[in-house]
């Protein structure tokens, strides 16, 4: 495609401050013109969007495409098609994969192979030590070079905090941001969901909400010594919420995600034993739950992330102890989303603004959440009202670990345009 004009929807741009009924030109992969009424003759193909709305494409920060090492999970081809499906045109994948991406290498495999399938952008995020193990720093300077966006052991926590401050310093120096999976693992160890009466009841060894606030104090304490900029994933809790608005006052480098699953679904969805509803940090209580929502809306909260983790129906269908934390994020990142705005939580600028415009912020990339003319055409049109039943089939992923699974769903993706081409279209 070499010119196309979308016209109709109702754009939503908060870059631009944009929030009105009008046209997009995109030629030859990039965005010419915002404007109304725009004339059909510039453009070779015309695409009807009219009672839709159209974002720039989201820019989901936190995901797991497990390739290289563990491809009957999940793969970069099959991870790209389900993320297009749900509008994301850009994702962030984590280091755990076997070889780790702790080196130049296994960055290159990962962003080429991603060009190779041509569907979404693939943003490696390299590890922060070597193996992931928290004894040595990796390469993080070649693994800039190679193209890394970001550096995170995610779940294995460093707990050397020597370490972890020389390893800030040495992130800060090639201005890129470290995303923290905060948590005291000696306080969650041997837990599997969160700690309290319900745990108790049904006998299942608790993680405390305070193995959580313990590491987010520490991780942000280290970056206000070092100046480094932080990103603290899937935060959780109240009390952590409560200790990165306080360090936000105080000037700290740090912005924090929330997932969808954690601002919709408490403790009780555990109650069945339903491995697909344990996650690693586990639901928590609907304190919990109305803080997280209370933050996206107050801003405490910068950005919503997926933490997509694709596991095996084999590998989730043991009991509870034993199955695997995470859960798939991509086909229910927007309607998810969209419940916010129906709530009142946030508007539609600012969930855009969270799904998109923040997130590539956050990893230092003006060419994409944006709809500014010059920048690349990605973009997510759905329609806000659309209502569905959420099947195996719908689900691009390799795998259907999900708690959302066979659930009604509001708000579907429509059409996706990664660089100025279809990659889903859904009408």
């Amino acid at each position: 495609m070499n010119s196309c004009l979308l016209k109709g929807a109702l754009v939503v741009d908060p870059s631009q401050g944009i929030e009105k009924q009008a046209d997009i030109l995109i030629d030859n992969g990039k965005i010419v013109k915002v404007g109304e009424k725009i004339d059909v003759s510039l453009a070779k193909q015309v695409i009807d969007v009219s009672g839709l709305v159209l974002m720039p494409g989201i820019v989901d920060i936190h995901t797991h495409l497990r390739d290289p090492g563990y491809e009957w999970k999940e793969d970069i081809e099959s991870g790209s098609l389900c993320a297009v499906t749900g509008g994301i045109t850009s994702v962030c994948c984590m280091a755990n994969t076997d070889p780790i991406n702790d080196n130049p290498s296994v960055t290159r495999y990962i962003i080429e192979k991603a060009k190779r399938v041509g569907l979404c952008d693939v943003f490696p995020v390299g590890a922060l030590t070597k193996g992931l193990k928290g004894e040595e720093i990796a390469e993080i300077g070649q693994m800039v070079e190679a193209g890394i966006v970001a550096v995170s052991d995610d779940g294995e926590t460093p707990r050397d905090s020597k370490l972890l401050r020389n390893a800030f310093d040495y992130a800060k120096s090639f201005g890129i941001p470290i995303f923290c999976h905060s948590e005291d693992k000696t306080l969650s160890a041997g837990g599997h969901m969160n700690e309290g009466r319900l745990s108790t009841y049904l006998g299942i060894p608790g993680i405390p909400p305070e193995a959580e606030e313990i590491g987010t104090i520490r991780d942000i304490m280290i970056a206000k010594l070092t100046g480094a900029k932080i990103h603290i994933c899937h935060v959780s809790t109240k009390g952590a919420l409560k200790i990165i608005e306080e360090m936000k006052k105080e000037g700290v480098n740090v912005t924090c995600e929330i997932t969808p699953h954690h601002f919709t679904l408490t403790e009780e969805a555990v109650r069945t034993f339903d491995t697909n509803a344990k996650m690693a940090p586990p639901l928590r209580t609907e304190k919990d739950v109305e803080a997280c929502k209370e933050a996206l809306r107050t801003g405490v909260a910068d950005i919503i992330a997926t933490d997509h983790a694709p596991h095996s129906v084999d590998e989730k269908m043991v009991e509870f102890n034993y199955a695997p934390f995470g859960i798939i994020g991509f086909p229910t990142l927007l309607p998810l989303s969209l419940e916010l705005v129906r709530e009142g939580y946030l508007s539609l600028s600012k969930m855009v603004e969270k799904l998109s415009t923040k997130p590539a912020e956050i990893i230092n990339r003006k060419d994409i959440g944006t709809l500014k003319p010059g920048s690349r055409a990605n973009i997510a049109v759905f329609d806000p009202d659309e209502e569905y039943i959420l099947t195996e089939k719908m689900i691009k992923s390799k795998s259907r670990n999900t708690p959302f699974l066979n659930k009604p769903l509001k708000g579907k993706v429509k059409l996706t345009i990664r660089n100025g081409k279809i990659v889903y279209k859904d009408f």
